[in-house]
């Protein structure tokens, strides 16, 4: 069966990070990516982790003849993705007031960390840095310090999530319109949102700003981890009562499930109970001994082990290649199997987009 994004053509110019996974979630999903990287010889190119599923043209964007070779692919194509500072892809002649000149259809979309305007737009940063001024870091982590959820967050929630969602709404727009448009895809922007319950809450009364003092950070003893006494972890998220009450029966701390457990002031000695409880046992065992009670409870697992995890096993959760284990797409559509797609040549990439402008 046909992949959703068939006949979607992207051009990516390349980057590492948030615009590849951008890409490779795209050509997962059936669009046609072509992603332009400088040549293995021109420093600075660096190969992204997510580029196996597209094929990849090099081009040297300082020359003259490489604008012209992406300027021929916009004309064909529905989306050009970007992830440079403000202004360095107006420089090299590939700004989208040219871009849309050549294609008024086309999605044009800048993913940057800091957006294309304001004070702090051309400088430099990381997903650490987008995390440190939104609000969210300064949340995460135990009270003595902030602690970066790796790169998740901003790079590729606040950013390579948000530009697919723009994208594809933007897409909509265009079929209705026949109008394209620049997205302005800033990862604070992104981190803004999925940070907003929080920001909410903050607002009402019900967040505080320390550390470790909230029922979602780690502060609650039913929403935690605990390690084990082979060292391993296992992760509780008990926070419905009944869930909470299976918990406190399966470890026997019965003050876990009472209503009383969700007083803050009780917090820390419950903590410090469970805790001593969890470290009687491996984390197999708990897993055992949980295992049908509905405590919600999980191994916190790395990734040798989560792909042999009978549940992602059951749902081809990860296939293996040379590079190892890889998650499988998601999402899953009931027309289509969620495997990798694999990467068309140059040239039939290449023809796709000629056909296109010729439309």
């Amino acid at each position: 069966m046909t992949r959703p994004l068939e006949n979607v053509k992207i051009v990516e110019i390349s980057a590492v990070g948030p615009v590849a996974l951008f890409g490779t979630i795209m050509a997962d999903l059936g669009a046609t990516v072509i992603r332009i990287d400088r040549p293995a010889h021109v420093e600075g190119r660096k190969e992204g982790a997510h580029i196996a599923n597209r094929p990849v043209v090099e081009h040297d964007l300082k020359q003259p003849e490489s604008v012209a070779f992406v300027l021929d692919l916009v004309a064909g194509a529905d989306v050009l993705i970007e992830g440079y500072r403000p202004g360095v892809m107006e420089r090299l002649g590939l700004g989208p007031d040219i871009c849309l000149a050549r294609n008024p259809r086309l999605i044009y979309a800048r993913m940057t960390g800091w957006g294309q305007t304001g004070p702090m737009a051309s400088e430099p940063g990381h997903d650490i840095n987008y995390l440190a001024l939104t609000g969210a870091l300064a949340a995460i982590g135990p009270k003595e310090q902030p602690v970066p959820p790796l790169n998740l967050v901003a790079d590729y929630g606040g950013g390579s999530m948000f530009a697919c969602l723009g994208v594809l709404s933007a897409l909509l727009e265009a079929h209705r319109s026949g109008k394209g448009q620049v997205l302005d895809v800033a990862m604070i922007d992104g981190v803004g949102t999925l940070f907003s319950m929080q920001y909410e809450r903050y607002g009402q009364g019900f967040w505080n700003n320390a550390r470790q003092s909230n029922t979602l950070d780690g502060a609650c003893p039913y929403y935690r981890c605990y390690q084990c006494k082979d060292g391993k972890w296992v992760a509780a998220g008990a926070l419905e009562m009944k869930f909470r009450r299976a918990l406190a029966e399966v470890i026997s701390v019965p003050e876990l499930g009472e209503e009383s457990s969700g007083d803050p002031a009780l917090w820390p000695e419950l903590c410090d109970r469970v805790a001593a409880v969890f470290k009687s046992q491996t984390r197999d065992e708990w897993m055992e001994r949980m295992h049908g009670q509905e405590t919600c409870c999980t191994p916190v697992l790395d990734m040798e082990e989560a792909p042999r995890h009978p549940h992602h096993v059951a749902r081809n959760g990860f296939f293996h290649d040379d590079n190892g284990w890889i998650p499988s797409p998601a999402p899953r559509f009931s027309g289509t199997t969620p495997t990798r797609a694999v990467a068309m040549t140059p040239e039939a990439a290449l023809a796709a987009f000629s056909r296109a402008k010729d439309i």
